[in-house]
């Protein structure tokens, strides 16, 4: 059976494969050519991250295929329902990148509250004629302990954050719709295991007492955080989306930090990617990623691992 990994698998992932009979190609074929492509070498699986779309009208389109894997947990570009009423199988790796997802968002948090955004700006302009101007711009930092840390969405991916968070010494809070009490477990190298309860609150009150806030939710018909929500927040709140474009109004975002209503702002992920408003680009409060926040060498590893354990396991029947 052929697997085309269209955006790409882990050595690891590819290694496993091969080792039960899959072909894998890792070809990248562009979005308007995947259909001869998957027709001409008749492929069987299709496998993508959140670059390749794969719609109705490609799956009506290639018979060949049984199965669409994504490599990540969001699974807004892929018509999912239709593919499973379709008899494709569909599945994703909820669980291989959520660790790495979680280290990026404090990566944003640890990096902003100390100005290093803008400091790895200035000082390869200006650190050697205004070294002493600089220490002082940047030298009025603040710590995250002891600051409360909102979550909206308490996932998999918002309970990897909140361990993180327990361990700096920060206060959780959280804002689910599906959830209302999720237990954290936090273990450590010697063995140990502490559980915590969070009980979620209503998003209005996650809003008022956040110092920073991170949202870790899917795909949304409309925006979570915009103006009103913006106006709700604590004078000098600092975000983080590291979710998906599009949950964060960027307009009203800008004109927050621009009032001084947000002081910090993290975005790994934005509304027009891959082309982001350039007033995001060059906004110097702004900490910026280029969707990052899966791509680290281990969670690709599992990615790719999870993905051709899977597909052996449903293909192999």
């Amino acid at each position: 059976m052929k697997v085309l990994a269209n955006d790409g698998i882990s050595q690891s992932g590819i290694d496993t494969l091969a080792k039960n009979g899959f072909e894998v190609i890792t070809t990248k074929v562009a979005q308007n050519q995947l259909e001869n492509y998957i027709n001409q070498h008749s492929i069987d699986a299709i496998l993508v991250r959140s670059a390749t779309q794969v719609r109705q009208e490609l799956i009506d389109a290639c018979p060949s295929l049984k199965l669409i894997g994504r490599g990540g947990v969001g699974m807004d570009n892929i018509d999912v329902e239709y593919a499973i009423d379709q008899g494709l199988h569909v599945i994703n790796t909820p669980n291989a990148s959520s660790s790495s997802v979680a280290e990026l968002v404090f990566a944003h948090l640890f990096g902003m509250v100390r100005f290093l955004h803008q400091a790895n700006r200035e000082m390869p302009l200006e650190g050697d004629t205004r070294f002493k101007d600089l220490k002082k711009d940047f030298a009025a930092g603040t710590e995250l302990r002891g600051k409360t840390l909102g979550i909206i969405g308490l996932g998999r991916i918002g309970r990897e954050v909140a361990k993180i968070a327990l361990g700096v010494g920060m206060k959780v809070i959280a804002f689910d719709a599906m959830v209302g009490e999720a237990t954290i477990n936090l273990s450590f190298y010697t063995g140990q295991t502490i559980a915590i309860n969070i009980k979620t609150e209503p998003i209005e009150e996650v809003l008022k007492k956040s110092d920073f806030i991170t949202l870790h939710v899917p795909s949304q018909e409309s925006y979570i955080i915009g103006e009103k929500q913006f106006n709700a927040m604590k004078n000098g709140v600092g975000i983080v989306n590291a979710a998906r474009g599009g949950v964060v109004d960027e307009v009203a975002l800008v004109n927050a930090l621009n009032t001084g209503k947000v002081r910090y702002a993290g975005l790994d992920v934005f509304e027009k990617e891959p082309t982001p408003e350039i007033q995001l680009l060059m906004n110097p409060d702004i900490s910026l990623t280029p969707h990052i926040g899966a791509a680290t060498l281990e969670a690709q590893d599992r990615i790719g691992k999870e993905l051709a354990e899977q597909i052996i396991k449903l293909l192999s029947e």
